[in-house]
């Protein structure tokens, strides 16, 4: 945020776009009146619907591992069954991403929800989330390939698409090479300011130079790990018209 910020105080007035909303920590942190926020993964963006709608969750929670493994497999068989936008998904998809191992959000071929059970010794729940509901009313939510989001000409759009890492596995079908290409270029033909970050790799580096974006790095912490490694990575912030 201390360098996201200071772009962003200048366009404050436009809407701020999202395609990669992930968790949303930028956009919470920015607080924009308007906001388009997606997202490839459908289960995120029906939780975050529904914390629109007044989420007040009824399932029981409790950091026990009998328990997740049940609502992990009534969640994928609710995803199955064409169910997977109702207010009970949607709350189970709370309780495997608070209870689940290390913080991961990870589906298979499938697109099961496969994460195992977590190592933590409390965790706290929630039951209804009314601070969201207030936040989210003047953002719009929707799900699917950025390529779909219907850009208007003056949108503040930051990026933070699947860094360009081994593991993608954030939604069904992942995040190819092909995928980092088509983001970049898309975003490079936009007319309103872009911010678009990743990992720093030597064809990240190439790919964003080429399309003329103006870079910069930052040195990133890392919060998930799965051998615990916690070093600091090189990231890329590139921007156009600002």
């Amino acid at each position: 945020m201390p360098h996201l910020r200071p772009l962003w105080e200048a366009h404050s007035h436009r809407r701020l776009v999202e395609p990669f909303a992930g968790g949303l920590a930028v956009t919470l942190g920015l607080q924009p009146e308007r906001a388009l926020l997606n997202d490839a993964n459908p289960h995120l963006i029906n939780f975050f619907r529904w914390l629109k709608k007044g989420l007040r969750a009824s399932i029981p929670m409790e950091n026990d591992e009998a328990l997740f493994y049940q609502h992990r497999e009534r969640f994928n068989a609710l995803m199955h069954a064409g169910k997977s936008e109702c207010q009970e998904s949607a709350a189970l998809f709370y309780f495997l991403n608070r209870t689940g191992y290390n913080g991961l959000c990870r589906f298979n071929s499938k697109g099961e929800f496969n994460v195992p059970f977590g190592s933590y010794q409390t965790i706290t729940y929630a039951k209804s989330f009314p601070a969201y509901r207030e936040a989210f009313a003047d953002w719009d939510f929707t799900t699917g390939d950025f390529a779909n989001i219907p850009l208007k000409r003056d949108d503040f759009v930051y990026a933070d698409p699947p860094y360009d890492v081994e593991f993608t596995a954030y939604s069904r079908g992942g995040f190819s090479w092909d995928d980092q290409t088509r983001t970049a270029e898309a975003l490079a033909k936009h007319r309103g300011p872009v911010v678009l970050v990743n990992q720093s790799t030597p064809r990240i580096d190439a790919l964003y130079r080429r399309l003329g974006y103006d870079v910069r790095y930052l040195d990133a912490p890392r919060r998930i790990s799965c051998n615990g490694d916690r070093t600091p990575a090189k990231e890329i912030l590139a921007t156009r018209n600002l």
